[in-house]
């Protein structure tokens, strides 16, 4: 592995300017520029130019076809556009030659795209900031890292077998890990932590709270990270929520907070949880929205062996300012660290559609004034299916087909998804449970072969 060493360029402390750009890329002696975006799936997709090309870039001038990514646009309306969003450029420490650019797709009347998965973000954070919010999140990536054979597959066989928070020498994944860190750290990351979860392979990095467009922004570039640098080791990196059988999935928990003039708008040191009626309305929206953006966090068919009881991920549409086991958790710390944790999504997701998704969930229950039912203070996996259904605890939905079944009736969720997204989204999920449906998979052919 090649010891990076790179001026830091901090990308989110950024205040760039077109003519800033191009001077850093002129002194830094770029050659070739990734001008990235995010298409419905939650997949990073990627138009490279030479350095000649990076002025008209900058302008919105560089176009592509539309009609070859999914969840875009039919082919007789297919010409589109890219518009860099600035202050997300950053060169890559693996290669001093290049840099990227994160971009938001526009039509060809200079319109932004509403099929656009970073423009969906952007219209949930107005109507925030139309409340008086501003949005901040922290994500918990959790991933695996495998072995890959003589020809460089993916095996699911991992160098260790270590357990959660183990360190070398059973956590042999540490040292792929380190040299992620400190490559997201060259690219501007702050990393808050960084350890190996609970299953064999397992590793979670976290990085520091911020608003939620950089949030979104640096998941993706995250995922692109991880698995550079652990090709580099050798290794294959997944973001596949439940790669294998009886052990723990990957999630990616997030954590939430709303900000107003005053400050942490989730705060109130006179109440005896230390939250405020904005939080408890939050909480609401996000228990009451709960089935309906489900198909949004947990974007396919595998994403349901995940959310299975007895391995820590949450099943129950519950909320609790004591324990982990239901959907929504609040952590201990108040003030300006008050938060709310939502833990189904998992890093499937297309982290865009996701920090939409829950934001407009959240506002609903606040404009609304919503309040939540009563926190569950005991572990709710310990629970009888009587005390469940006396204490109203409802469960996520248990498939895909089900999850996008609730997404069709909750007309909130479809209209911050908007019209063109929800039903592209709904076609690519169907198309994903269908073609699931009618794979005879191994575990049939062992179960039934002889037996019929």
């Amino acid at each position: 592995m090649n010891n990076f060493k790179f001026e830091r360029m901090n990308v989110m402390e950024n205040n760039y300017t077109k003519e800033m750009v191009l001077e850093l890329a002129k002194e830094k002696g770029v050659e070739l520029i990734h001008l990235q975006f995010t298409d419905l799936s939650g997949i990073m997709k990627n138009v490279s130019i030479p350095i000649e090309q990076l002025e008209t870039a900058l302008d919105g001038e560089i176009m592509f076809d539309g009609s070859s990514i999914d969840g875009f646009v039919r082919i007789e309306e297919s010409d589109m556009y890219l518009k860099p969003d600035v202050n997300t450029f950053v060169i890559f420490p693996w290669s001093s030659k290049e840099c990227r650019i994160i971009c938001d797709v526009y039509t060809r009347d200079n319109e932004p795209f509403e099929g656009c998965p970073r423009h969906i973000l952007k219209k949930s954070l107005k109507a925030a900031a139309d409340m008086g919010y501003k949005f901040n999140v922290g994500p918990e990536c959790e991933f695996f890292l495998f072995n890959t054979d003589n020809a460089g597959r993916a095996i699911l066989e991992t160098q260790d077998n270590a357990g959660y928070f183990d360190m070398s020498p059973v956590d042999l994944g540490g040292n792929a890990r380190q040299d992620m860190i400190g490559v997201l750290k060259e690219m501007g990351f702050h990393i808050e932590a960084a350890h190996h979860e609970c299953a064999p392979g397992q590793h979670e990095i976290d990085f520091k709270y911020e608003n939620a467009l950089r949030a979104a922004d640096h998941i993706m570039t995250f995922k692109m990270v991880v698995r550079i640098i652990a090709q580099r080791h050798g290794l294959h990196a997944t973001f596949m929520p439940k790669p294998v059988q009886g052990i723990a999935g990957s999630g990616m928990h997030i954590n939430m907070s709303l900000e107003n003039e005053k400050g942490n708008a989730f705060y109130d040191e006179k109440d005896e949880l230390g939250l405020s009626k904005v939080a408890y309305g939050f909480i609401a929206g996000l228990l009451e929205h709960a089935k309906s953006y489900t198909a949004i966090m947990n974007p396919t068919v595998n994403s349901y062996k995940r959310l299975v009881p007895g391995y820590e991920a949450p099943v129950y549409i519950a909320w609790s300012a004591s324990n982990r086991s239901p959907l929504v958790r609040v952590p201990s710390k108040r003030g300006a660290g008050s938060r709310v944790e939502l833990r189904s999504p998992d890093p499937s997701a297309n982290p865009y559609l996701a920090l939409a998704s829950v934001l407009g969930a959240g506002l609903d229950g606040v404009r609304n004034s919503k309040t939540p039912p009563n926190s569950i203070d005991s572990n709710i996996f310990d629970m009888e299916r009587e005390d469940l259904e006396q204490q109203n605890i409802e469960h996520l939905p248990s498939n895909l087909y089900e999850a996008v079944k609730y997404m069709k009736q909750d007309e909130l969720i479809k209209s911050i998804l908007g019209t063109h997204a929800y039903k592209k989204l709904k076609r690519l999920e169907m198309t994903e449970w269908n073609s699931y449906s009618n794979c005879v998979t191994e575990w049939e052919t062992k179960r039934y072969l002889k037996k019929f």
